[in-house]
């Protein structure tokens, strides 16, 4: 009877393994079977632009006035997302149809974002900008811009308007990362790998409401509109590029410290979240916005403040694009 249960006992933990990687692997070809069927179903809704062997995405809605008198009435107002937000045109959707009647929009998705593609572009600042601008350009979307960023994409802005200043009029941070932040910032960036895991070999799919619990733009959103961001959530969860960009923010935050301020001729206006946990991320964000001459808002609001305080921030931005 000694060697059965001999037998039994090695083979047992043996029988688990295979079975959960047959689960795995069935999960994964499940997934990618589904990531095929989502892309034609739901189909990219701007302009795919090739950037650095791959395709970026822009999505670009509204029209300037006519009688514009001021560059910040003809400026194209530029959505830039934070790190990790999956579905950035859909993210920044409530926000900018309430700016759609009186001013042009354009939301570029950056490499492993969205619509756009995967590529194993560098993701250092200079990369990151050559790309943004060339999208833009390629999708016949010009200067002047006035730059929205959200979070991560707040340094992105910066170096903007320090290299190419008669590109931008302004900048509206929405809780935006500024360089001098990251002195007091004492968490590694990045994402848990069993959280990478799931999402890359879809058995994030399996778990209820992951998505409407994860992307706060869901409840916002129409049906057809949500179908298709849950998509593309399922699609781009912390892609490599993602990953390659919080690697990077160090590196990224050094140069930008290393150059100067952009010129007061930007101003820097700012949406901050009262909620952040570090006693620096506020006052860090309005010193600088005072110093450039611009504005800001400290609002009761989570770090997507675009969403968590829509109304609020829909009605400065036109304050201040009007002003």
């Amino acid at each position: 009877m000694k060697k059965p249960v001999k037998w039994f006992l090695i083979g047992l933990p043996v029988l688990v393994v295979l079975g959960i990687g047959g689960i795995i692997l069935s999960s994964y070809a499940s997934h990618r079977s589904l990531v095929a069927q989502e892309k034609g179903e739901y189909p990219a809704p701007g302009t795919l632009v090739q950037i650095n062997g791959g395709e970026l995405h822009v999505y670009a809605a509204g029209e300037a006035p006519a009688d514009t008198t001021t560059a910040t009435e003809a400026a194209t107002l530029v959505f830039l997302s934070g790190l990790g937000t999956v579905a950035p045109v859909y993210d920044f959707q409530p926000l900018y149809r309430r700016l759609t009647d009186d001013y042009r929009i354009a939301v570029v998705e950056r490499a492993g974002y969205g619509y756009s593609e995967v590529t194993d572009s560098p993701r250092d600042l200079e990369t990151v900008l050559h790309e943004t601008r060339s999208a833009l350009q390629q999708a016949g979307e010009a200067p002047p811009y006035v730059l929205l960023p959200h979070s991560l994409a707040g340094l992105e802005a910066l170096y903007w308007a320090a290299e190419y200043p008669h590109e931008i009029d302004s900048i509206i941070g929405l809780d935006p990362l500024i360089p001098e932040y990251h002195e007091y910032e004492t968490r590694p960036p990045g994402f848990p790998a069993p959280i990478i895991f799931l999402a890359r070999t879809g058995l994030m799919r399996n778990q209820p409401d992951v998505f409407q619990e994860n992307f706060a733009a869901a409840p916002l959103l129409s049906p057809a509109d949500a179908a298709a961001a849950e998509a593309i959530f399922h699609r781009r969860l912390f892609s490599r590029p993602m990953q390659a960009e919080a690697d990077m923010i160090p590196a990224n935050v050094g140069t930008l410290l290393e150059q100067p301020e952009p010129t007061a001729g930007v101003p820097f206006h700012a949406f901050i979240s009262s909620r952040n946990e570090n006693e620096h991320w506020a006052q860090l964000i309005a010193e600088r916005s005072q110093r450039s001459g611009g504005q800001h808002f400290l609002l009761d609001a989570d770090h997507y403040i675009h969403l968590d305080a829509l109304d609020k921030v829909a009605e400065e931005i036109l304050a201040l694009l009007d002003g």
